[in-house]
């Protein structure tokens, strides 16, 4: 499946840091967030990625599922 890419540019789109699976998310839509707080957790090859976020905010947007397969920089989560 095609998933969309973070924008890089836009630290309110938090995109995933290695090809890997989804393992845990800890948010929901409209969770309010600080920077550090932990959004998701990733698995590749038994190691655990954590995702934080980058800046406070609110879940606007979570584009993924536990145990979805994902590939560097697509869209995870999105913040408003």
């Amino acid at each position: 499946k095609r998933r969309d890419k973070a924008d890089s540019a836009d630290s309110k789109q938090i995109g995933a840091p290695i090809p890997a699976m989804v393992s845990s998310l800890s948010v929901t839509v409209g969770t309010k967030v600080a920077k550090g707080d932990k959004l998701a957790i990733l698995e590749a090859m038994k190691m655990q990625t954590t995702v934080y976020a980058q800046e406070d905010g609110v879940i606007d947007q979570i584009a993924v599922q536990v145990g979805d397969q994902v590939e560097s920089k697509d869209l995870l989560i999105a913040l408003r």
